[in-house]
């Protein structure tokens, strides 16, 4: 407990890069910042920053000390957790990694119902793409993470999935909304809006137009699903989407509908959170309620 302090100053250090910087951050002087960290070092037993002419850098013993802030503080959310749980009280905070088609509809809900019953828990939504949740996971920066279509899944552990079609997004009066269904060769015969190559949406797209021969070629590309879902309305324009990212309530400005799975197969939006870890009781809960959730929806 005595260092938790000093960890966060560490973390600033790392984050601003320089002992000024961070210094400034933390409302701090420069030296006494300095001062403190090196008789951290001294305690530690070696230095943990490479103090370089620009700046500051962990070196492999700061980096696992990182690890160790990471895992003292879940410990240490685990235990208030459960001192409340024991006290009848509810508090607790919850971080989540999810990915941005979550972000409208489905993560605000959840959120809401669960603060609804527990007003004392706090949450932390960060938006990541599909690599970048599991390195969220990985470093505790995350409890759990909701995402589409993850890269590597080497310390994922899978809470639930959910399959998810691939939908096509686009103006409400388009002639595309006449089928129930597309096939992906009638979608690319208009401008395309599509998601950035890190988003496990564009994946799908390009191993699907690589297999039929086809290439994308998009008008606009973005990191942005609002973006996507806006900018269709302004001109004759495709763009893509999962279900759970779109609503009933948009269908007087867009329209969408899945793409065959014979052209693009069905994606997995995975629930996971770091393989072997035992959340803090308050995260657990939550991933309960999300798995709930998740398992009532349609998989179209």
């Amino acid at each position: 407990m005595k260092y938790l302090k000093t960890f966060e100053l560490i973390e600033a250090v790392v984050r601003a890069g320089s002992i000024r910087k961070a210094a400034e951050d933390s409302n701090l002087t420069a030296s006494a910042l300095n001062r403190r960290i090196q008789n951290f070092e001294q305690e530690f037993g070696w230095p943990i920053f490479e103090r370089l002419p620009r700046g500051m850098r962990l070196n492999p013993a700061g980096e696992l000390l990182m690890q160790h802030i990471g895992l003292q503080r879940t410990d240490l959310a685990r235990v208030q957790s459960q001192v409340a749980d024991l006290s009848g009280e509810r508090r607790g905070h919850v971080s989540i990694a999810c990915s941005q088609a979550l972000l409208p509809y489905f993560m605000p809900e959840q959120i809401a119902i669960y603060r609804a019953a527990h007003p004392g828990v706090t949450f932390t939504v960060n938006v990541r793409d599909r690599a970048q949740a599991e390195r969220d996971l990985a470093s505790y920066s995350s409890d759990l993470a909701l995402v589409f279509e993850p890269v590597h899944l080497v310390d994922f552990e899978v809470l639930y999935a959910l399959p998810q079609a691939v939908h096509a997004v686009f103006k409400h009066d388009s002639p595309l909304a006449d089928k129930p269904v597309l096939r992906l060769r009638e979608c690319l015969n208009h401008k395309l809006v599509l998601p950035s190559a890190i988003y496990g949406v564009r994946n799908l797209l390009e191993l699907a137009a690589s297999r039929s021969g086809r290439t994308l070629s998009p008008a606009v590309e973005t990191e942005s699903f609002d973006l996507i879902r806006h900018y269709v309305t302004q001109e004759d324009a495709v763009g893509f989407q999962i279900p759970i990212g779109l609503n009933v309530s948009e269908q007087d400005t867009i329209g969408h509908r899945p793409i065959s799975e014979k052209d693009v197969p069905f994606g997995r939006l995975l629930l996971g959170q770091m393989k072997g870890r035992a959340l803090p009781v308050a995260s657990a809960k939550f991933s309960q309620q999300l798995l709930t959730a998740l398992s009532n929806l349609s998989t179209v």
